[in-house]
């Protein structure tokens, strides 16, 4: 191993993971405050008001966070009246969820103070290395799909 990798401020992984958090803490604390969300329950939010009605399964694979944390996130959004949901006719094991008018009017309030947040990150960044990056996560993104396929 290389000197700059015994480091663990140098090990890429942990600096995605910290800069991760430190955007998601710093998006989280507007809805957290004016909305009452965490962080998962927003992650779900925000990915049924993109994708429409899903699955639990389904949702934990797009956010990838384990089925516990979207089933807690799901429960608290079921309870608040902001997603609701109906059987799955394909599996009867399963439900589809997806946003009320509530949770469409509250993810319709949220979004657009993300973007902005987002834009005001995203900054610091050409366009052309903000492309860069998405591909560069993207390939990296990838290649641990990969890799987790092999070792199931």
């Amino acid at each position: 191993m290389s000197d700059a990798q015994t480091r663990l401020s140098d090990f890429i992984p942990y600096r995605l993971a910290i800069t991760s958090n430190a955007v998601s803490s710093l998006i989280s604390g507007e809805y957290h405050s004016e909305f009452g969300l965490k962080i998962p329950e927003w992650r779900i939010m925000a990915v049924l008001g993109d994708a429409g009605p899903l699955t639990q399964r389904d949702l934990v694979r797009a956010t990838l966070m384990d089925k516990v944390a979207v089933n807690r996130a799901c429960k608290m959004l079921g309870e608040r009246g902001l997603v609701a949901r109906t059987p799955n006719d394909a599996d009867g094991r399963s439900h589809h969820l997806w946003l009320t008018d509530e949770g469409r009017a509250m993810y319709d309030r949220i979004w657009p103070n993300a973007l902005s947040t987002y834009e005001k990150i995203f900054a610091a960044l050409s366009p052309a290395e903000t492309a860069k990056l998405r591909a560069l996560l993207d390939k990296l993104f990838n290649a641990a799909r990969a890799i987790e396929g092999e070792n199931p």
